[in-house]
């Protein structure tokens, strides 16, 4: 074999290898693209960055899958506490009227951050997603001018309350196009889904929930 064919070959075997390598990673950041896209959501949406939210959600989508949800999860209820009660029509009127104020309420930064943290609607009278937490209060009072002298305290016999835990969270694929996030809190508890759909080649958007997830 000549100088230049062996220079021709081992060309060839680069070219070969970098486009192997280029393939793998562009499969690896493809199967990466919705977890990526999740963190930078719930990070936007914890933040009420509502220009971000807005790049990871489709609102008309969600707004959709909102009413069907709740209007299911308002159905479901009527008809476990009927059971020939004579006023459960109106309860159902009332139900109807809380759907589009509910709606109206999650398909905000607010209640993308609540989706993604485990506080999904429950269709309760006047419901809300909770507020953004309020900053960390500022340590720069100015001290009194003579300090008094402290009485020991009594001793708490009472355990401090605990904290919220995080729900458990569970991720995957379902499907090429569908990216599924699915949240509980405990054992035994209601479980439901934050979905999102691919929106190009590796773009995802939060698009519909399932607030009966099994």
């Amino acid at each position: 074999m000549t100088r230049r064919s062996e220079r021709g070959s081992l060309r060839r075997t680069s070219i070969i290898t970098l486009v192997v390598l280029v393939v793998i990673a562009l499969l690896g950041f493809g199967y990466a693209s919705p977890y990526l896209a999740l963190d930078r959501l719930k990070r936007a949406a914890d933040a009420r960055d509502a220009a971000t939210v807005n790049q990871y959600v489709d609102f008309p989508a969600l707004r959709e899958s909102l009413k069907q949800q709740v209007t299911a999860l308002l159905t479901r209820r009527l008809d476990s506490q009927s059971n020939g009660n004579p006023l459960a029509a109106i309860g159902a009127m009332i139900g109807v009227a809380l759907i589009g104020p509910l709606v109206d309420a999650y398909a905000t930064p607010d209640g993308v951050a609540a989706l993604l943290n485990g506080i999904p609607p429950r269709g309760e009278p006047g419901e809300r997603p909770p507020p953004p937490p309020s900053p960390p209060q500022s340590s720069d009072a100015t001290p009194p001018a003579q300090a008094q002298p402290q009485q020991p305290a009594a001793k708490d016999t009472q355990s401090p309350q605990q904290p919220p835990q995080p729900p458990q969270t569970t991720a995957g694929y379902r499907g090429i196009n569908e990216f599924v996030v699915t949240y509980q809190h405990g054992v035994g508890d209601t479980r439901y889904s934050a979905i999102l759909h691919r929106d190009g080649l590796f773009s995802w958007k939060l698009a519909a929930v399932d607030l009966n997830a099994h």
